[in-house]
């Protein structure tokens, strides 16, 4: 069943202490709060805009992969390679990731929060 197409927001006011959620199947500490999601894994259609918040010392334990595009951009702390050595990037940086692409184990030492999006383009 495919979820609601999106709607119409404009400029919502944001609560950042309400509707923060843990990211099923992720560590304690991992959380996600979404905007915007008419994603539809099985038909390959739709996109999702949302948060994700690191506690400080939350780590991914594996590499991550998925059929759709994906773009990160972190707001708010640092975040980076689990074994990187360095605290990672900090904020205002920004990723572009081709549906395939592993990416991951991170870490958050200081903790953060990312915008992601996250889409599929229809074949050509």
């Amino acid at each position: 069943m495919s979820k609601a197409p999106r709607r119409h927001i404009e400029m919502l006011p944001f609560d950042n202490n309400d509707g923060w959620l843990p990211l099923p199947g992720f560590p304690a500490g991992l959380d996600v709060k979404i905007l915007a999601d008419d994603l539809d894994e099985d038909r390959k259609t739709g996109a999702r805009t949302r948060l994700v918040r690191f506690a400080a010392g939350v780590a991914t334990a594996a590499p991550l992969v998925h059929d759709y595009w994906e773009e990160v951009f972190v707001l708010k702390g640092a975040i980076g390679p689990v074994g990187g050595g360095a605290a990672g990037p900090s904020a205002l940086m920004y990723s572009c990731r081709p549906p395939g692409t592993p990416h991951g184990p991170f870490r958050s030492e200081e903790g953060c929060i990312m915008l992601e999006v996250q889409y599929y383009v229809a074949a050509a």
